[in-house]
């Protein structure tokens, strides 16, 4: 078949990819191989289709019907076709959306000259007509006569050179013609069949795993599935938990079934109403609910500080079962303690289905699961850490994700910022790990690759601290004595909540491997105390995140506002906003909470719209001039005094979009705000917080009883 027939084919919907197909993951790299190979004629393979009128389910929003007829699925060979669709026609092909696709192939340039194929290079090509992206040419935006034309202009061009732009011109044309090799299964062929072959004959040699498989199947008796958990899995990738289908596949086998192994028990339709109905609870209540566990109680902020996310499919099934879904402090931190053992002796490094039919057992039989589960794991490795443990193991061993956890539960912050190592908000401040000894001055001291042994040592985890990104670009290789004494003097506990020994002796460089002996005494002795300390009762409060904050929603206590001005649906100013924000900070002051938090640049569905068209509005278009403003009209309405006893402004960065934290205190006095009437003239009116929102109390008697009630009795 050729080029040119596949593109119209899969332009008139006569031509699809399977659903369980995989994704789309080819590179720059192979992009450029294929086309080099189909501009010099060599080989490319064949195409392997299958003709059927009973197809699975199909990548992207066509749904096969009856009256279709016989249609034609690409089995081997995708990652090709759509490779060429992209770059001949300069979109996506119509089984994928921008979102599903992580490498972006297209803008790959050729020279008419040389027939070289190069992504765009500035400095080469901006001003050399001879290099041309590929798609302008097979789009008709390009012409040779154009690139000749572009070329006479600075310089005079040869016949001969200007046949050789022609003949490469219609050489990349004809990429168009060549032909793709195609072999067919049969209409005849079943669906299992069909895979079959498709294991048999796959280029890549990779079949598909039972999850995948699992899926087809599933896909197949409830043909919204797929959609519905890809639409899960991008939500849960919002808040930094990036989980394949897979694991998904795993969580509906682990709560229908109890198992981790056996696929293909969810083949059969049979299952359809079961797993739809399990689907909802995970859905709904249980994937968050974890999560939610995870970075409250677990302090992890991301899925890539867990070494093996099949450590959380048994607690998912324990959610699952539980009454609503919901477990109590001890239960939370049982699972928590168990969690972390099983990231730090790596219980799914191998064997995962079988060790989750072992542990999923447990949690569905035993009273006190996740103390028997621990007992399992013990059984294997010791629970204790030793100071051995830590000697030439870099960032990769789990020891260095327990230590982070461990940093994060006792309020660690960045050595040079003194901003929090949870989940920050802007690029500047996402977290690094930084060589406390700079590995330049370690390398000029024989720390090098050319001793295993010390450069294991330069590298070890003992010789890292957590820092910001902001903070780790500016500290480049200063010395850790001088870094380590302006960090204990800016700074004064952080030394001591990243473990890191106050002995200033141990700083110099000559006492490097004395320094990694004293930290490794220190995280041993704290790592072990805080995983033992798990279960007691006694809390223990980390940091909570603004990010975190934002995602428990409105209530008493904390508000969301679009804007401080800036009517968004308008696309205006719009000073009467200005009044809504002082009637919460005037609920907040008078209700009989501890005040409370109004955050603005965040609507009331929790989307992140920042501040830039407030600060549009006002002078120095920047936070100085937006706080200016806020605090302004505080003191017009209360007062300076006010404003500056009972009131703190703040900003934070999220996604690159600022947000203002404005946190008030519970009031000694109550607030009233003077409100126009329908005639203009201005009414005295009393707010409170009713729920989540801030509400006037109408009648004068009940004013004065409110007040009587919350201001003299404190």
């Amino acid at each position: 078949m050729q080029i040119r027939q596949i593109i119209d084919k899969i332009n008139d919907s006569q031509l699809f990819v399977p659903a369980f197909q995989r994704e789309y993951v080819w590179k720059r790299a192979d992009a450029k191989a294929l086309f080099t190979s189909l501009i010099r004629k060599y080989p490319t393979g064949t195409l392997l289709t299958w003709e059927t009128t009973k197809p699975p389910e199909l990548k992207g929003k066509t749904k096969y019907t009856p009256e279709m007829g016989a249609v034609k699925l690409i089995l081997d060979g995708q990652q090709r076709i759509t490779t060429i669709y992209m770059l001949l026609e300069g979109k996506l092909p119509p089984y994928y959306e921008q979102m599903e696709i992580t490498n972006d192939i297209t803008g790959l340039y050729v020279n008419l000259e040389t027939l070289d194929l190069e992504y765009f290079r500035k400095q080469a090509m901006q001003n050399n007509p001879l290099w041309v992206d590929l798609t302008d040419i097979f789009q008709g935006n390009v012409k040779s006569s154009d690139v000749r034309k572009s070329l006479k202009a600075k310089e005079a061009l040869s016949d001969e050179l200007e046949n050789l732009i022609d003949e490469n011109f219609e050489a990349v044309k004809s990429i168009k013609e060549r032909e793709f090799p195609e072999q067919i299964i049969p209409v005849t062929a079943a669906i299992k069949e069909a895979i079959d072959i498709f294991y048999i004959v796959n280029a890549s040699g990779v079949n598909l795993t039972d999850a995948e498989l699992a899926l087809a199947q599933i896909s197949g008796y409830w043909p919204e599935a797929r959609d519905l958990f890809k639409a899960k899995l991008f939500a849960m990738e919002k808040h930094g938990f990036v989980f394949k289908l897979d694991f998904l596949i795993f969580a509906l086998l682990a709560v229908t079934y109890g198992i981790g192994s056996e696929m293909k028990r969810l083949h059969s339709s049979d299952n359809a109403q079961a797993i739809k109905d399990a689907w909802r609870q995970l859905d709904e209540q249980v994937l968050d609910y974890v999560i939610n566990i995870m970075r409250t109680h677990a302090f992890v902020d991301h899925s890539d500080e867990i070494n093996s996310v099949f450590a959380l499919i048994p607690i998912i099934a324990y959610v699952f079962k539980a009454p609503k879904a919901k477990l109590t402090e001890i239960e939370i931190k049982k699972a928590v303690k168990w969690f972390y053992y099983s990231q730090l002796r790596q219980r799914y490094v191998s064997q995962t289905p079988q060790k989750l039919d072992k542990d999923l057992g447990v949690i569905r039989n035993s009273a006190e699961p996740f103390d028997e589960l621990l007992g399992l794991i013990e059984q294997e490795r010791s629970l204790e850490i030793s100071e051995g443990e830590f000697v030439g193991r870099d960032i990769r061993h789990p020891l260095f994700s327990l230590m982070r956890w461990y940093f994060k539960s006792q309020g660690a912050v960045c050595l040079g910022t003194g901003v929090s190592i949870r989940q920050n908000m802007g690029k500047k401040y996402t977290l690094e790990k930084d060589h406390i000894f700079p590995y330049a001055a370690l390398k000029a001291n024989g720390y090098n690759v050319d001793d295993r042994f010390k450069y294991a040592l330069a590298q070890e985890i003992t010789n890292r601290a957590i820092l910001t990104q902001v903070e780790n670009r500016g500290k480049s290789d200063t010395a850790a004595k001088e870094y380590l004494l302006d960090a204990k003097q800016k700074f004064p506990s952080s030394l001591k909540k990243q473990c890191i020994p106050s002995d200033e002796a141990l700083w110099d460089l000559s006492r490097f491997e004395e320094f990694l002996a004293a930290r490794r005494a220190m995280l041993a002795q704290g790592l072990n105390g805080f995983l033992r300390d798990i279960t007691a009762m006694e809390a223990k409060h980390g940091t909570v995140s603004i990010e975190d904050i934002i995602a428990e929603g409105e209530h008493d206590g904390l508000e969301f506002k679009s804007s401080l001005r800036w009517d968004t649906k308008e696309s205006v100013p719009n000073k009467d906003l200005e009044k809504v924000v002082l009637k919460t900070l005037a609920a907040f002051n008078n209700g009989y909470g501890d005040g409370g938090r109004l955050i603005i640049g965040v609507d009331d569905r929790q989307n992140i719209l920042g501040l830039e068209n407030d600060y549009g509005t006002l002078d120095g278009n920047d936070r100085d001039g937006f706080q200016l403003h806020l605090r302004n009209l505080i003191k017009a309405e209360w007062g300076a005094e006010y404003a500056a006893a009972n009131v703190t402004v703040t900003f934070h960065e999220i996604d690159g979009q600022d947000i203002c934290i404005v946190d008030v205190t519970r009031g000694t006095k109550p607030l009233f705000m003077k409100i126009p009437d329908k005639n203009g003239a201005k009414q005295e009116r009393f707010f409170v917080r009713s729920g989540n929102l801030s509400s006037p109390i109408e009648n004068a008697s009940e004013i004065s009883a409110y007040i009587q009630s919350r201001f003299t009795k404190g």
